[in-house]
């Protein structure tokens, strides 16, 4: 069930690509301590999100894509709603205890209130957001969980369409691969025809698990 490198986008299907993806740490100060000697780079910081209680360091991974590393912000009040990306979900304190590890990826359009309408399944809410001088749309559902455990992406849209990776420094990381594996990888499958984003990742049967494939200066790594 392989499917296209991600760098590599589907003619008619151009205007859904990968925008980011998303790692989550027990803090930023453990995920920073963990990833930058494994990729060879410093994380930057990103900022605070107010409305979720959460705060980022972000990189450029090439392709018009970058990383993002979050985690639960402890000088923030606690939220009016629950965290994005599962943070508040116990299971994901537990994994993150451990070792930063991939949450989800997220996945651009240009037209998101058309992507979250068409979909087969629940993608959220659409938030409208915003940190220092960026401004974007994003799908988040209520609870803070996310589709599928993270192996379904959250959609996001850019005013414009211009996502802001191309302005952060290039320090020679590649995002090569999304790789997915589910128990019952074609019920997956038909759920990511159905949003056209099955061309974006690789799809195998097996243990429910994300894992992102980097070229860093390093050397290539995966982060899972």
């Amino acid at each position: 069930m392989a499917k296209l490198n991600p760098i590599h986008e589907c003619p008619n299907r151009s205007l859904l690509k990968i925008d980011h993806i998303v790692i989550g740490a027990s803090s930023l100060s453990a995920g920073k301590q963990e990833l930058e000697p494994k990729l060879g780079v410093n994380l930057p910081m990103g900022g605070k999100h107010q409305l979720v209680s959460t705060h980022n360091c972000v990189l450029q991974s090439g392709n018009d894509t970058y990383l993002e590393l979050i985690a639960i912000d402890p000088d923030a009040p606690t939220p009016s709603r629950r965290r994005w990306f599962s943070l508040d979900e116990e299971n994901t304190i537990t994994r993150l205890a451990k070792r930063p590890r991939a949450l989800t990826w997220v996945v651009s359009t240009d037209d998101l209130d058309k992507q979250v309408a068409e979909s087969p399944i629940d993608l959220g809410e659409i938030l409208d957001l915003s940190r220092d001088d960026l401004n974007w749309r994003l799908t988040v559902p209520h609870d803070g969980s996310l589709p599928e455990g993270g192996l379904i992406p959250s959609f996001i849209s850019w005013p414009k369409g211009q996502s802001p990776a191309p302005r952060m420094a290039d320090h020679g990381l590649r995002l090569n691969r999304v790789t997915i594996t589910h128990p019952d990888p074609n019920k997956l499958m038909d759920i990511m025809e159905a949003l056209n984003i099955a061309h974006l990742a690789d799809i195998h049967k097996g243990e429910a698990g994300l894992w992102f494939s980097i070229t860093s200066p390093k050397g290539d790594i995966v982060i899972d």
